[in-house]
C-alpha cells in the first residue's frame, strides 16, 4: 500500500514554533509527529509514503531521507503553495494502486487502527474519511452522514457548544478521486473545493484519542498527553 502525508504548509497558526522546523518534525512525547504517523501507516500495511513537502523541504529531506521507520519515503515538493487539494494532486503522480491513504501532517491519533478503514472500504467508494467525535465542535466544521455512512453535508463552524463528529484529516481514496478535482486549477482545498461534490464519499465514525496540533495550545496539550506511544 501507499500513502501521502500533506506536510508542505507554512503552519502560520503555530507562530515562531515552526519557522525553523517543519511542523511534521515537531517533537511530541519524545518523537516527531512523522514517526507517530508512520507507525499508524505501517500497522495498516503501507510500504511507501509520499511526503507532500514545501516549506523547509531541505530540512525535512535531510532529517528523514528515503527510508524511515522501515518504510520507503518519496517526496512531492510543491514549488508554490498548492493547498491541500493541489498538494494531493501533485503527490498522486507517484500513486500506482488503489486505495491509498492521505493524512494531514498535523494530526495525532491513538486507540485506532487504519485497518478499520480498509475493512470498511469497497471499490464503489470514491473515498472514505474518518470523522472523530469531539465534545465541542465549535472550532471545527461538522460532518453529517446517513445510516449507511454516506456523507450528506459538511457544516461550517457552529456557534453553539455541543458534541459532534468532525473531519479527522485521515482519508482513504480510490484513484477516481482525481476525477473530482477542479479542472485547470493547481491550487485548491480538498476540504472546501472537492469533498462537497464527491460522489460516494463515506465516513467512518470513531471515538479515539485524536488531536490536531496545528495551533500552539493544541501542540502543548499533545506534548503533555501523548507519551511513550500512547495517550495518557
Amino acid at each position: 500500500m501507499q500513502a501521502i502525508i500533506l506536510c508542505g504548509g507554512l503552519a502560520t497558526r503555530l507562530g515562531n514554533i515552526s519557522k525553523k522546523v517543519p511542523k511534521i518534525l515537531l517533537d511530541v512525547g519524545g518523537r516527531a509527529v512523522l514517526d507517530w504517523q508512520l507507525d499508524l501507516l505501517k500497522e495498516a500495511g503501507v510500504k511507501e509514503t509520499i511526503l507532500a513537502s514545501g516549506h523547509l523541504h531541505d530540512m525535512l529531506y535531510e532529517h528523514v531521507g528515503t527510508y524511515q521507520e522501515g518504510m520507503c519515503i518519496r517526496y512531492a515538493k510543491e514549488e508554490r503553495k498548492l493547498g491541500t487539494g493541489g498538494a494531493t494532486a501533485n503527490a498522486m503522480r507517484y500513486i500506482r494502486i488503489s486505495p491509498f491513504f492521505v493524512l494531514n501532517g498535523d494530526v495525532l491519533i491513538t486507540n485506532f487502527s487504519l485497518q478499520e478503514m480498509l475493512e470498511q472500504f469497497h471499490e464503489r467508494m470514491t473515498g472514505l474519511l474518518i470523522s472523530v467525535r469531539v465534545d465541542d465542535i465549535r472550532p471545527y466544521g461538522e460532518i453529517v452522514s446517513d445510516s449507511d455512512g454516506k456523507v450528506t453535508a459538511f457544516r461550517e463552524k457552529q456557534p453553539v457548544r455541543r458534541a459532534g463528529y468532525i473531519n479527522g484529516g485521515i482519508y482513504l481514496f480510490n484513484q477516481m478521486i482525481a476525477d473530482t478535482f477542479p479542472e485547470y486549477q493547481e491550487t485548491f482545498s480538498i476540504e472546501r473545493d472537492v469533498f462537497p461534490s464527491v460522489p460516494n464519499l463515506h465516513t467512518l465514525k470513531i471515538d479515539a484519542n485524536w488531536i490536531d496540533i496545528g495551533i500552539s495550545e493544541r501542540l502543548a496539550y499533545a506534548r503533555q498527553h501523548f507519551q511513550n506511544g500512547d495517550f495518557r
